[in-house]
């Protein structure tokens, strides 16, 4: 297998989304498909870091 021109294997990687072998210009992941996949995890919130739950919002209701 030849390597294109900019798209150098990191060694000893693999991608967190599909397990191939990462590119270094994706890294960690293997192509630009598979961030994108990790991103859109992150933006839909499938992906959460764990901290105390957040404080309910402070209402603006001044007629209370």
């Amino acid at each position: 297998m030849t390597a294109q021109p900019g798209s150098k294997r990191a060694s000893g990687q693999s991608c967190p989304i599909c397990g191939k072998g990462s590119e270094h210009r994706y890294r960690p992941f293997c192509s630009k498909r598979c961030a994108d996949i990790d991103l859109g995890r992150w933006l839909g919130e499938t992906y959460r870091v764990p901290g105390p739950p957040a404080p309910p919002p402070e209402s603006d209701d001044s007629e209370s």
